[in-house]
């Protein structure tokens, strides 16, 4: 089934981490690189003051894991480069977030799919088009759609940086 995750990192070497990221998710069987978006530069969203901005990529993948396993990988993943849990939104080394896992609807407090408001974060749906220009978010529609609705300022395409497919 198709899988969307999503990357971002404000702490330390940001892109290092995100392609380190890319490179650990892959190193188990389950999942299959598909595509990963371009990287952005984003304003940070919710929590505190005075975060440094983000980077910000999503992955498309092809999996035969179920979503809790998946969830247990990616929190696996963010441990393994620093992540730490202090405050809500709060700066990170590390987010690996499960936004769809196919059609799957769950509002678990364990995992909620989709991702609670990723219709509405241009910092994730910005990179995703580039990635999967035809995705859908279940139960609300084409990222296209969404995306037109949003505002997108805070959003910069980095150029000069390039994710590359897992090795």
């Amino acid at each position: 089934m198709k899988v969307v995750l999503a990357l971002g990192s404000n702490l330390g070497s940001r892109f290092q981490t995100l392609q380190g990221a890319v490179d650990t998710l892959f190193d188990a069987p389950g999942l299959e690189f598909v595509a990963v978006s371009p990287v952005y530069e984003t304003d940070p969203v919710g929590g505190p003051g005075g975060q440094k901005p983000y980077l910000n990529a999503v992955l498309i993948a092809d999996s035969s894991l179920d979503p809790y396993t998946l969830l247990e990988r990616a929190q696996s993943v963010e441990n393994a480069f620093g992540r730490v849990r202090q405050e809500r939104w709060g700066a990170r080394t590390l987010d690996v977030d499960l936004i769809v896992v196919g059609d799957t609807v769950s509002d678990d407090p364990t995992l909620t799919l989709p991702h609670p408001r990723v219709h509405e974060r241009a910092f994730v749906l910005v990179p995703w088009s580039k990635a999967d220009p035809d995705g859908e978010v279940p139960g609300h529609g084409p990222i296209a759609t969404l995306l037109a609705g949003l505002d997108t300022q805070g959003v910069w395409l980095r150029d000069d940086l390039r994710l590359q497919r897992p090795e």
